[in-house]
């Protein structure tokens, strides 16, 4: 049941009939089966998916497995939720019908037909985008939609006529739109990353005018690299300066929407992981740009990718040198210690421990922000083991550029947990 309906915590009884007979929540979509007996949609699916095929209530067995939508108990519960909206129950949407396997079919036909005399471009892409549409849904209707073949004739219509095709086509731009949606398989990836020219053409996506083929030429990039297990592969498409130049712009644009941002964040990530071309995220200004986002506005996982990538680039000397040359990344890294997550406080500990290791202006730096506070009450936490040992070292490493009042030099310090270096 959705976070906001919690009537059993505010006091409000449920009708018992509005209740699923599996989750015991307030249905939001009811659908009534062979027997009789009604559940809610994603109860008597994931009951069914598990291989049942019995009526949970009656153990009665299935003559089919057809769920039909109960309209008109939907309507009473919706209802139901308006005239108690004053005790904090919200009103439950009006659910999408799932999609048709014919309707399906029979788009995916359209949209791979030749363009010819009787089915033109614009009736391909509207297809594509009614497929989108659906996809957008729910997972189940995403699920439907790849079991039908979607993803290989996806692949074939964008990648058709490389060389012509104009990049702001609005073919192109609803199958790429409609292929990130759906999950690629390792091999489906593997065949996009050992093509040059289709890596050539998602890059040069990556600089369309229009923000949303940007958008999605980088997940799309983030897909393949992550899905394609041959590091060779992966070679293939992080070898370039100029990918990674647009994926940055990504975050680097001050109207990036959140989609944009996380997506570009993604990407970046995924190219890093191939370390030998981390120098071309650094020359293409990843550094500047990771501390500026990171200062301003990531949500928590977002954070960890970004605070993840600048460790991956402090492994680097130039790494170490570009992050050091930016007033805000000793600072920011130290205020992230035991404020995000214990990822993020790993990451960002490690980070520093290769700047201070690199330069003795950072460890003043740190010094100064509090870094030996922070690592003081991190090594007496909960988090991890390998946090822990990188601030022991830190700790170690900061010991000249400790202050005089610093409670390191205490005798309560002495006696404390920390363990020797």
């Amino acid at each position: 049941m959705p976070g906001n309906l919690e009537p059993l915590d505010l006091g409000i009884q449920i009708p018992y009939h509005f209740r699923c007979p599996i989750s015991l929540d307030l249905m939001s979509d009811p659908v009534t089966i062979s027997t009789g007996q009604t559940y809610d949609r994603t109860s008597i699916d994931s009951w069914i998916a598990m291989g049942n095929t019995t009526c949970p209530v009656t153990r009665v067995a299935l003559s089919d497995f057809t769920l039909i939508p109960n309209h008109t108990l939907r309507r009473l519960i919706q209802e139901w939720c308006v005239a108690n909206r004053s005790n904090g129950v919200e009103r439950i949407p009006t659910p999408k019908q799932p999609a048709d396997p014919i309707s399906v079919r029979s788009l995916l036909s359209q949209a791979s037909a030749i363009t010819g005399t009787h089915v033109s471009i614009r009736s391909r892409a509207a297809a594509i985008r009614r497929l989108r549409g659906l996809a957008r849904d729910s997972e189940k209707n995403r699920v439907l939609i790849a079991g039908h073949n979607a993803r290989e004739i996806l692949v074939r219509i964008l990648f058709a006529d490389i060389e012509t095709t104009s990049l702001s086509s609005e073919l192109v731009s609803e199958s790429l739109a409609l292929l990130v949606l759906l999950h690629m398989t390792e091999t489906e990836c593997e065949a996009v990353a050992s093509d040059p020219s289709r890596v050539g053409f998602m890059t040069r996506l990556l600089f369309d005018s229009s923000i949303e083929i940007r958008v999605n030429a980088a997940a799309l990039i983030e897909m393949v690299l992550t899905g394609a297990k041959s590091m060779d592969l992966k070679l293939i498409i992080s070898g370039s300066d100029s990918i990674f130049e647009g994926v940055l712009d990504l975050l680097k644009n001050p109207i990036s929407s959140r989609r944009a941002l996380k997506i570009g964040i993604k990407a970046i990530f995924a190219l890093c992981l191939v370390k030998q071309t981390r120098h071309l995220a650094i020359s293409a200004g990843a550094p500047g740009i990771l501390i500026d986002r990171l200062a301003a506005d990531f949500d928590r996982c977002d954070t960890e990718r970004g605070l993840a990538t600048v460790e991956l680039l402090c492994r680097l000397p130039e790494g170490c040198a570009a992050f050091g040359e930016h007033a805000l990344t000793v600072p920011l890294m130290v205020k992230t210690i035991l404020r995000v997550s214990d990822r993020a406080t790993e990451y960002a500990a490690g980070a520093l421990l290769a700047l201070c290791t690199a330069e003795e202006r950072c460890r003043d730096e740190a010094a100064a922000a509090g870094l030996v506070t922070q690592l003081l009450l991190l090594v007496q936490s909960d988090c991890t083991e390998r946090a822990k040992r990188k601030a022991q070292m830190l700790l170690k490493l900061l010991r000249d550029s400790w202050p005089d009042d610093s409670t390191v030099h205490s005798d309560d310090f002495n006696r404390s947990e920390v363990a020797p270096f």
